[in-house]
C-alpha cells in the first residue's frame, strides 16, 4: 500500500536553482532512508480561487512561486521509519538554511487508495 508524503511551499522566483540543489541533497538522504521517489513541481499554471487556493495555503507573498512537491514510500510504516531516519541522519544538519520560509510550508502523509498511469 503506497503512502505519500505531500508539502506545498512559497519559494522565492529567484531561489528556483538554489530550491533544485536542495531537493537533490534532500533526494539523497531520502533514498538511503527508503524513499522510493521524489517529484518537485514549480508552479506553472497556479489559478487563485474564490475561497482557498495554494497561494494562500502557504501565504505566497508577491515575488514567490508556489511548489509542490511529494515522495513515495512503500507502505506507512516505511514512512514513519523513513522520516525517523532521516531526522537521525547526521546530514540533515546541512538543511539549516532552506532557500524559502519552512514556517510557511504544509505537509502530510496520505495513504495512496487510487493509483493509475500509463
Amino acid at each position: 500500500a503506497m503512502y505519500v508524503s505531500g508539502f506545498v511551499m512559497a519559494v522565492p522566483e529567484g531561489n528556483q536553482e538554489t530550491y533544485r540543489a536542495v531537493a537533490l541533497r534532500f533526494w539523497e538522504m531520502a533514498r538511503d532512508a527508503g524513499a522510493l521517489s521524489q517529484v518537485e513541481a514549480w508552479e506553472d499554471n497556479v489559478q487563485d480561487g474564490q475561497l482557498t487556493d495554494f497561494r494562500r495555503s502557504v501565504l505566497c507573498q508577491p515575488g514567490e512561486r508556489v511548489v509542490f512537491s511529494w515522495m513515495t514510500w512503500a507502505d506507512k510504516a516505511a514512512a514513519e521509519a523513513g522520516h525517523a531516519a532521516m531526522e537521525a541522519d547526521p546530514r540533515m544538519a546541512e538543511f539549516d538554511d532552506m532557500p524559502f520560509d519552512t514556517k510557511r510550508m504544509i505537509w502530510g502523509g496520505f495513504s495512496v487508495f487510487l493509483n493509475q498511469s500509463v
